[in-house]
């Protein structure tokens, strides 16, 4: 690993973790993987208020994971980065074969 070259990475790369860490934008990047999602799909899917709902989508845009597309009244959000799909599927990999420890 070249630490050298992190350097300049690891800020991004902590924001992504952060974002990763919380279970609601967790959930809510897992259902975009599937593809983009109007922010009423994503309400559902995660299981809280569109309010609260909001608050991490922006946090989630800020951070640069996000985006948006607007179609007439609707917000349609998916993943900035197809390596946020990538690192979601290897954590979904990772635990799928029993290899993460139960904390």
């Amino acid at each position: 690993m070249d630490i050298e070259g992190l350097k300049a990475e690891i800020q991004q790369i902590s924001l992504i973790l952060k974002s990763l860490s919380n279970p609601k934008r967790l959930m809510a990047l897992c259902a975009m993987c599937e593809g983009e999602k109007s922010v009423r799909e994503l309400e559902g899917i995660v299981g809280i208020s569109q309010s609260a709902l909001s608050q991490h989508l922006a946090k989630m845009r800020e951070d640069n994971l996000v985006k948006t597309r607007r179609d007439a009244q609707t917000i349609y959000y998916s993943i900035s980065h197809p390596q946020v799909v990538d690192i979601i599927g290897y954590l979904n990999r990772l635990c799928s074969r029993k290899q993460v420890p139960e904390i």
